[in-house]
């Protein structure tokens, strides 16, 4: 990742085409149960050979995609809804206000719409979720990479500053949650992928921090 690329219009680098295409699946898979179509992509997928070869990433992605493969589009369908939409509380509630501050639309909700609002990032309107779902975030987080209609890509010291206030001090637990719930199968091996990736970007935005210091 180059901390010094300025905002452009230009095409992202492969590196970051790359990181906002996992960051994209994230957000699809977070947000709604995959189909048969999306299941059948992952199961097809070529091996994920990380930088410097990562292997938890590795094994994670491997699992994943094997998953697909063999996993009923159905039955993930019904694991989505009795993890996420269930009547009432559901058992995973992925908001980062409700990891931050204990309550759903709270403050740290309030903190991210200004960022956004900054940043020229709107919610979109079909979407009943609040943006500070984990898989809104994950979308974000793929328009600052990788840029969107009318929204330029952004450089790495303001992916870093969103990553480091929106997501990094929460997303590992609600990822955990997800792991851990009871009923989770498939979505137990998304949170492990989800985790495996997400731990590599933290890492490269404190290495990226330290360097900008040093300079």
């Amino acid at each position: 990742m180059d901390a010094a690329a300025p905002i452009t219009g230009m095409p992202p680098s492969g590196e970051d085409q790359a990181r906002a295409d996992l960051y994209a699946l994230l957000s699809r898979l977070l947000l709604a149960a995959p189909d048969a179509a999306l299941l059948e992509a992952l199961a097809s997928s070529d091996p994920i050979l990380a930088e410097g070869g990562d292997p938890a990433l590795e094994r994670a992605w491997e699992q994943l995609t094997v998953a697909s493969g063999v996993m009923d589009p159905g039955l993930v369908h019904d694991e989505f809804t009795a993890l996420f939409v269930s009547i009432g509380t559901p058992p995973v509630d992925p908001y980062g206000s409700r990891y931050l501050a204990g309550y759903m639309n709270d403050t740290p909700l309030a903190h991210l719409r200004q960022d956004l609002a900054r940043l020229g990032v709107a919610r979109m309107r079909s979407r009943g979720d609040f943006e500070d779902h984990l898989g809104a975030l994950c979308e974000t987080m793929r328009v600052l990479v990788a840029g969107a209609p009318g929204i330029r890509r952004q450089p790495l010291a303001v992916q870093r500053s969103f990553f480091e206030a929106h997501l990094g001090s929460w997303c590992m637990r609600a990822l955990d949650d997800i792991a851990n719930a009871e009923g989770a199968n498939y979505y137990r091996l998304v949170a492990r992928f989800a985790q495996a990736f997400l731990a590599i970007e933290a890492e490269a935005f404190a290495v990226g921090e330290e360097s900008d210091e040093q300079a």
